[in-house]
């Protein structure tokens, strides 16, 4: 499945706005800070993480419901799809 390239750009800079939270959470254990504060800071990026899955997983769906024929073909019909998003779930 091709996803547009709209989708791939977002992900892209959601994943480079991740990166930047988990150095920053690195920075925060070297700096001994708190561990509510950490612990904050991690579910920040998970929740973060999660969105980005979501978002490519939806991008699959509609995918997936304007070209079925398509997308079973190439090894993600609707089911499979829908799999996915259970695992995000």
């Amino acid at each position: 499945m091709e996803l547009p390239r709209e989708v791939i750009e977002d992900v892209r800079r959601r994943l480079h706005r991740v990166g930047g939270q988990l150095q920053g959470i690195e920075r925060m254990l070297d700096d001994s800070r708190e561990c509510r504060d950490v612990v904050t800071q991690i579910s920040a990026a998970t929740k973060a993480l999660e969105q980005i899955g979501f978002r490519m997983v939806a991008a699959g769906l509609t995918y997936c419901v304007e070209n079925p024929e398509e997308a079973e073909a190439s090894g993600y019909p609707l089911a499979e799809v829908q799999r996915m998003f259970m695992k995000l779930a």
